[in-house]
């Protein structure tokens, strides 16, 4: 026990001295330098493949068929083939002996061709089943069988067309992000047309309408332009927006 109070009294002395009395400073050890990195060994550059040697008139020919079918089929999202049977594709029609039939051919091609449009055209689609799945609840928007909806800006009082009239209307036509792609308004002059040479959501939707009728019609893809679309205006899978008024019944002469 006492042992261990003088060791206890020992070492209050020793902290109350040390608590006096500043210690010395001691030098810390010089940090060590860190070692220099070791230069980054260059990269290989990957060789560019050496361009085909084009030495005779059937060279280039060969090359140049490759380059603007691939470019036409590269626009369409083509984005791989397989070299070794397009080369014997091509032989095997020079040979007059081919594994497929013409037709078979057309319609693979065809097929391919119609799921790589669809896959570009797909997010236009989602858009506008998303816009026609809202648009049907609005009030005083009605739809058909077909998909078509429609609105009654003004009802009219006079006869209804049949698919096989020629009507005269005024109209403007509208993409779903606002962008006029038509206007007869604004040309200044209405259109004449036979109602069945025209889209089908027209066909449909004009024939619901009396003479003097102002709609609003909302067409999808399946009854307007399908996945084609029309021209640079128009881009596959949209649904249209028509501000249509039916002036007149055409009256064929006798």
């Amino acid at each position: 026990m006492k042992t261990i109070l003088s060791i206890l009294l020992l070492g209050g002395m020793t902290v109350s001295a040390s608590a006096q009395t500043k210690p010395a400073p001691v030098k810390s050890p010089a940090a060590a330098k860190p070692a220099a990195k070791p230069a980054a060994a260059a990269k290989p550059v990957a060789a560019k493949p050496a361009a085909p040697a084009l030495k005779t008139t059937l060279d280039s020919m060969s090359y140049a068929i490759g380059m603007l079918d691939g470019n036409f089929f590269k626009q369409q999202g083509l984005t791989q083939v397989n070299a070794a049977l397009l080369g014997k594709g091509f032989q095997d029609i020079l040979k007059g002996n081919t594994i497929l039939t013409p037709e078979q051919a057309d319609g693979v091609i065809r097929r391919q061709l119609q799921a790589l449009s669809r896959v570009k055209i797909q997010p236009v689609i989602d858009e506008g089943r998303k816009f026609l799945a809202e648009n049907a609840k609005k009030p005083g928007v009605k739809q058909t069988a077909s998909g078509l909806q429609y609105e009654v800006i003004t009802e009219g009082t006079g006869e209804q067309p049949k698919d096989t009239n020629t009507v005269k209307v005024h109209y403007d036509g509208f993409l779903l992000n606002g962008t006029k792609f038509d206007s007869s308004r604004e040309r200044g002059e209405p259109a004449t047309f036979p109602l069945n040479a025209v889209i089908r959501g027209w066909t449909e939707g004009v024939q619901l309408m009396k003479t003097g009728s102002r709609y609003k019609f909302w067409i999808p893809f399946e009854i307007g332009y399908g996945e084609q679309g029309a021209g640079e205006k128009i881009p596959g899978g949209s649904v249209l927006m028509f501000d249509v008024e039916l002036i007149e019944i055409v009256k064929q002469p006798s």
